[in-house]
Order: structure tokens, then C-alpha cells, then sequence
């Protein structure tokens, strides 16, 4: 073995040890005097082979491989690829992506407004933050904006598009923006600011029954639903007889979120338990009384792409009998995913646990299926994930019932007072 690897496979062997030894020391740390035992033969013990394997794997990739490649690089790779090949939901995230993760939680950041998708020559807006700063400058829902401080916006890479709009309140953004029906190019300088995001929106139906839409869970949604009931009630200056909660591509989010929505809307009964190795990973959480709707009808809105914290949200309302789900069969993860901080601003998103309805069913890799399935094309999922699609401004497009199909079968639902789950019914599925 070369002086280098010598090196290398000390390294490796050191860092194995460090983390062993802590991991040992942890386990008796954690237990009571009482329940306190020898730590067990072989939980310091060093995978040698395994330690002189990577170490040996490294010296030849990076002495052969076509391109150089740093030590710091190969070991990043290494500490990825271990994390994720766990399963599909754990990673190893990096500062900016654990940046990125921050801000999809918590549901604020320093930006200018917008939602965006990749569009001809750059990103295309499809949604603005009401006072925003992106409104403020007179972007508009449609602009594509094809550079950003004078730099091309690369249609293939929006990830680097939308890092590049974020930065610190206060700073200032150059966007070069291309307008249907204008000539020229037209210049934007927008001052960032402290944008939150927005992931419920409501619409009154009808003088009975309303709409609410969650795009995503973040630490806001439970409180900016709330405000949504409260607002579509406070229009009619009375409690409504029902509602849609639409999440159709939902991917899930913020576990905290969906289980304090659920609890809004029940009086009683299990919302969620879960399985996990760790103490804290073992759980089962209860609704506390209260039901902000007073019991009103519910029907729920469900399809593929409706995840995790959707289902969890979906199987707690359905198990307890309080709603119908309509629809298709939903995604079918049925994991929880704990962020763990590293060094340097890393982490580590990993599955803890393994969670289950109220009726004890796991639905990971099976999903829930719906009380009425609906056939027929699906909606484009492009039109589904923008808020501003499903609430046209008030005469500008047909109505929502009108526009949305499926939206229409919910309402019917509702409104013949079919939106009660038969006592029994088993909406979701196991194998």
C-alpha cells in the first residue's frame, strides 16, 4: 500500500473510531443506573476490511479516473451515496441545500414573490405573492424572465435561477424580463424582502360550502388554514355547512402541520402513531376537542401526488369517519423523515420512523384509496400547483366549479349531503 493510502485509511480508520466510541458512550449515557448493562462485545469493535476497502477504493479513483477529483469531494460522495442508499426519502444535504429545506419548512425567506417554472429562454411566473416585492415592481403572473443582473437565465437549471432571486432583505435585484406583447425587453430593480409563502388558499363556493386548497405543509399552514375558515365564515357572518379540502399534489411537508390541521377538524380519536428505533421516534398523537367547523361536512380531494403529511392529514380525517375522500389512490409514503444537523452548516435527512392511520394500517408503497374514484384523464399537474390557476380572479374566468371537474363531483358530494363517511368504510388498503 503507497504512503497515501497509508494516510487515507488512517483517516478513515480514525474517523470510524471517533464514531464508534461516541455511539458506545452515548448508550450508556442515555440508559438509566438501574437499566445501565455492559456496553456489548463489538459495539466499538472497527470494520477494518471495510475502513481499508474505502480507503483503497479512494486511492484508485483518484489516481484513475479521467477527471481529477478532490479527497473532500470523494468523501462527500461517499457520505451521500451511504445516506442514500437507505431508501428513497433519506439524504445528506449539503449547506445550500440544507438552506433550501429551511425555507421549504418554515415558509419564509428573503426573496422577491414569485413562483416560477422553467419557461422558452428562461423561468416563467405562475404565481405572485400578494404584496410582494415582485408585485410591488409590476411583475406579472406570465413574464418570463430571462436574466437576472444582467447574467441569462438558464431554463434546464431553475434551482440556480431561484437562488439567484433570493439574497438578504433589503438588497436589490436586476431582472431582464420578456412580456407578451411588448417589443423590448423590459427592466425590473426589485428590493428583496421578507417574503412568506403561501400554501393555503380559499374560495366560497357557494353561500354553503367552501374551498381550501393547501399546496404544501409548512409551520404557517395550520394557522394560515385557520385564518382561511375564518375568513370564508366571517363573509357569510355564520358557520358553513361544509367544505372541500383540496389536496391533490400535495407532496406533504411539516408532520407538526398536518396533524394540527387534523386536530382542527376533529373532536376526538387517534390522528397518527408511529414506529421507530430511537425513543422519540415512537409516538401516537390524539385529537384534543374543539372542531373549528362545528362539524360541518367535509370532502377531501386526493390524488397521486398527494404525500405524507396529505396522507397523513387524508387517513386521519377518513379513519375517524369526519370526511369522504374523492379522487385517486394517493402516493403511499408512509414514512417520517427527522432533519439532523451536521458540521459546517450540513445534515442529514433520514426515515425514523414508520408511520400509521388510525385504523393501524401502513400505507407506505400502497397509498389510500379513495371512497369514490374518479376516472378520466387527470388534471396537468402544472395547473394544480399554482394557486393563482384555481383562484382566477372574481370575473376574469369561469368559476372554480366550472374550471375544476373534479371540484364540481366534491361539491356535489357535499351539497347531497353524502359527505359522511360511512361508519366502517376502509378507504385505505394494505398488501
Amino acid at each position: 500500500m503507497s504512503s497515501r493510502s497509508r494516510v487515507i485509511l488512517a483517516l478513515v480508520v480514525g474517523l470510524l473510531l471517533g464514531l464508534s466510541l461516541s455511539v458506545a458512550s452515548r448508550v450508556v449515557a442515555d440508559r438509566s443506573p438501574a437499566d445501565a448493562s455492559p456496553v456489548p462485545a463489538g459495539a466499538a469493535a472497527l470494520p477494518w476490511k471495510d475502513a481499508r476497502l474505502l480507503a483503497e477504493v479512494m486511492q484508485r479513483v483518484h489516481d484513475n479516473y479521467v477527471d481529477p477529483v478532490e479527497d473532500h469531494q470523494l468523501m462527500q460522495n461517499a457520505v451521500r451515496g451511504m445516506v442514500e442508499a437507505l431508501d428513497d426519502h433519506s439524504t445528506f444535504l449539503t449547506p445550500d441545500e440544507f438552506d433550501d429545506m429551511k425555507v421549504s419548512t418554515s415558509g419564509t425567506y428573503a426573496g422577491i414573490g414569485v413562483e416560477v417554472v422553467p419557461g422558452k429562454g428562461g423561468v416563467s411566473v405562475v404565481g405572485r405573492m400578494a404584496g410582494s416585492p415582485a408585485e410591488r415592481a409590476g411583475i406579472r403572473t406570465g413574464d418570463v424572465i430571462v436574466r437576472i443582473d444582467g447574467v441569462a437565465v438558464d431554463p434546464a437549471n431553475l434551482d440556480a435561477a431561484i437562488a439567484r432571486m433570493r439574497g438578504p432583505e433589503g438588497s436589490s435585484i436586476r431582472l431582464g424580463v420578456r412580456r407578451e406583447g411588448a417589443a423590448a425587453l423590459l427592466e425590473f430593480q426589485v428590493e428583496r424582502a421578507h417574503v412568506q409563502l403561501q400554501s393555503v388558499a380559499a374560495e366560497l363556493l357557494t353561500p354553503d360550502y367552501g374551498y381550501l386548497r393547501i399546496t404544501t405543509f409548512t409551520d404557517t399552514t395550520a394557522t394560515e388554514l385557520e385564518q382561511a375558515v375564518a375568513k370564508l365564515e366571517h363573509s357569510r357572518n355564520r358557520k358553513l355547512e361544509g367544505f372541500i379540502i383540496d389536496l391533490r399534489n400535495d407532496p406533504g411537508g411539516v408532520l407538526d402541520a398536518a396533524v394540527q390541521i387534523a386536530d382542527d377538524f376533529l373532536d376526538h380519536g387517534t390522528i397518527v402513531s408511529a414506529e421507530g428505533r430511537a425513543s422519540d421516534a415512537k409516538f401516537r398523537i390524539e385529537a384534543k376537542p374543539g372542531d373549528i367547523t362545528n362539524g360541518a361536512r367535509l370532502v377531501v380531494l386526493v390524488n397521486g401526488g398527494s404525500a405524507s403529511a396529505s396522507e397523513i392529514l387524508a387517513a386521519a380525517l377518513h379513519d375517524n369517519h369526519r370526511a369522504t375522500l374523492i379522487g385517486r389512490r394517493t402516493y403511499g409514503k408512509g414514512s417520517v423523515q427527522t432533519i439532523m444537523p451536521l458540521t459546517d452548516g450540513q445534515a442529514l435527512k433520514i426515515t425514523t420512523s414508520r408511520y400509521f392511520t388510525p385504523a393501524g394500517v401502513s400505507i407506505n408503497g400502497v397509498g389510500i384509496n379513495p371512497d369514490v374514484a374518479l376516472e378520466g384523464p387527470e388534471q396537468p399537474p402544472a395547473e394544480l400547483d399554482s394557486l393563482d390557476y384555481l383562484l382566477a380572479p372574481a370575473g376574469s374566468a369561469p368559476t372554480l366549479v366550472t374550471r375544476d371537474p373534479q371540484v364540481s363531483v366534491a361539491l356535489q358530494a357535499l351539497s347531497s349531503h353524502t359527505g359522511a363517511v360511512a361508519a366502517g368504510a376502509g378507504a385505505v388498503t394494505a398488501r
